[in-house]
């Protein structure tokens, strides 16, 4: 099966994207040529595509995602010529969760709130590939079918193939694309994930975490992983039994890991934590008045928990108002520059380690030379660790087998 698709409304020419981003002024220091890297020429079918992004054409677009995400010849080129015009400034949204959860759904909802704001919308929606035939199913696709027409929203299904991190190997590069087509708001769901995928932490502003009632109790909430990553929670399929339920032991378990006070949640023995904390805080108000304290900036965020269900709608407007008052905190603090450096410094990272990668595997690939060196191993004259130094070093100084583009 094939492991990538575009939804119908991908082969339009209409673009239906606003050439302005809703950080207009991240936008404006992003673009100031001062700073803008030397142009790369392309070959020319990569520059075809590049000049129909530029100009808003979705064939191009779709084209482009799958340079890509296949790897293909000169896609890191692509990426570099993309990156350096400046137009990243798009909001990245994050939807992760277990198997079931309801994230289909939700980015549909999201996605449809959007579009009544008449805000375009690119969704990656990330498939698992099957271990045995190395297909994959993209129900994700089928969820939002009905979106598929919609001109101002652009759907781009992949499958993980293999990616144990809860996105696909190409993930993180297809947003960028997306995000120099011109998307004001890019949406990117998981697979199903458990407690340990959380590569969506480098792809998202804002991570939204979805749950159900049968996701488990205040212990599993209060385990590492999944949990630790989330902006916001989001308890769908609400009208299950055990829905407030799990909303209170979410809340607990944050009230524990950060030492905040949850509200509305009682105590053992129903003490009040917003009570207590209200009556402390009154009882030290006096003595607070008179001490002269500088602005110490707006405070840590805590993750609120919101009960939805996607399959009706309700919820999704507090939803969509939670992630915007997430995204005024994240510049508001400056946090959303720290990510965003984070993010950069792990996709260096990911580059120099997947291009180390693909020259062993083109070292190794020579057959005549791997044999020979055997050969001095089982002669004694040479160890694995000096024929591996001597590979390592031919690796390192090929100049040209580096397909890395160059300022």
């Amino acid at each position: 099966m094939p492991s990538s698709t575009e939804s119908t409304a991908d082969t339009r020419t209409h673009s239906g994207v606003s050439p302005d981003h809703s950080d207009t002024a991240e936008t404006a220091a992003n673009t100031s040529g001062a700073h803008r890297p030397p142009e790369t020429e392309l070959p020319p079918a990569l520059q075809t595509l590049f000049d129909g992004i530029r100009e808003g054409n979705r064939v191009a677009l779709a084209r482009a995602i799958s340079v890509v995400e296949n790897e293909r010849t000169g896609f890191q080129s692509l990426l570099h010529a993309l990156l350096a015009e400046g137009r990243q400034g798009g909001a990245r949204l994050g939807i992760t969760g277990p198997p079931g959860a309801g994230k289909s759904s939700l980015v549909s909802e999201i996605a449809r709130a959007h579009r009544e704001q008449d805000e375009s919308v690119g969704i990656v929606a990330v498939d698992p590939t099957s271990p045995y035939s190395g297909g994959a199913l993209l129900g994700d696709r089928i969820r939002m079918n009905d979106l598929a027409l919609d001109p101002g929203i652009f759907i781009r299904s992949m499958a993980s193939r293999g990616s144990l991190g809860g996105l696909a190997t190409t993930t993180k590069e297809v947003l960028d694309v997306m995000d120099a087509f011109g998307f004001p708001r890019l949406v990117v769901e998981t697979v199903g994930v458990g407690q340990t995928e959380l590569e969506i932490t480098g792809a998202a502003d804002t991570v939204v975490v979805v749950l159900v009632p049968e996701s488990g109790d205040g212990i599993q909430a209060m385990k590492a992983g999944l949990m630790e990553i989330a902006d916001i929670f989001v308890v769908n399929k609400s009208d299950r039994p055990g829905a407030d339920r799990l909303v209170k032991e979410v809340r607990t378990a944050l009230h524990l890991r950060t030492g905040r006070v949850p509200a509305r949640v009682p105590a053992h023995h129903g003490v009040d934590h917003a009570a207590v904390a209200s009556k402390a805080g009154s009882d030290v108000e006096s003595d607070a008045s008179d001490e002269s304290a500088e602005p110490s900036g707006p405070e840590p965020w805590v993750p609120p928990v919101v009960q939805t269900m996607a399959q009706t709608g309700d919820g999704v407007e507090e939803l969509m108002e939670t992630v915007e008052r997430h995204r005024a905190w994240l510049v508001e603090s400056g946090e959303l520059e720290r990510r965003r450096i984070r993010r950069t410094r792990e996709r260096i990272r990911d580059i120099l380690d997947r291009e180390m990668r693909r020259r062993v595997r083109r070292e190794l690939a020579d057959s005549e030379g791997l044999e020979a060196a055997l050969g001095r191993i089982t002669s004694g004259s040479e160890t694995p660790y000096s024929v591996a130094a001597e590979m390592l070093d031919r690796i390192v100084v090929e100049p040209e087998a580096a397909p890395l583009p160059r300022a």
